[in-house]
């Protein structure tokens, strides 16, 4: 773990070197995730792209203390990617495509085992509850917001951010 802080230091320090080191360890598992929520290759890889320099852009505001690197990273690309699916310019590629779009989206809208492959979790999340399991797919993996997730979920959405706390608590404390 200390080297791992090590390397983080040097990339908020604009060393290239920590930072190829760092591409080279969680490029893949964010593309997971982004690919997860806007279901393009090509857009997934223009996100993920986009994020690792938005990191090395902003890497001051990093802060150990409010978590781990890989969280961070995370959030800024799970952000950038939904900000992209509520792009107008998105949202008008979709109007037209083809049915293997809606094919896939239908066969793993039920499957969180290759989302949380992709980044290296399947195994804690599947310790978790179903409901846990539903709250963190929907926000996590296929990119609703919360008020979304209530709706699909047909729950209030205090309930949505309440389970979304604790079942992130409850992984968080399996995890480290």
């Amino acid at each position: 773990m200390a080297e791992l802080e090590i390397l983080v230091q040097q990339f908020q320090k604009k060393d290239q070197g920590a930072f190829e080191k760092l591409y080279g360890m969680y490029s893949d598992s964010i593309h997971g995730v982004v690919y997860n929520i806007v279901r393009d290759t090509a857009i997934a890889d223009e996100i993920m792209q986009d994020v690792f320099i938005k990191a090395w852009q902003k890497s001051e505001t990093y802060s150990s203390k409010k978590g781990r690197f890989f969280t961070w990273i995370l959030n800024i690309a799970r952000n950038a990617a939904i900000d992209k699916t509520r792009s107008k310019s998105f949202k008008q590629s979709k109007q037209n495509l083809d049915a293997d779009y809606f094919v896939n989206i239908i066969a793993s809208k039920d499957n969180l085992d290759r989302s949380t492959d992709a980044i290296g979790i399947k195994k804690f999340v599947e310790k978790l509850g179903k409901k846990c399991k539903q709250v963190i797919e929907l926000l996590y993996f296929r990119g609703f917001t919360q008020k979304e997730a209530s709706e699909e979920l047909d729950m209030p959405i205090g309930t949505i951010k309440t389970r979304n706390r604790n079942c992130i608590k409850d992984l968080r404390d399996m995890v480290l």
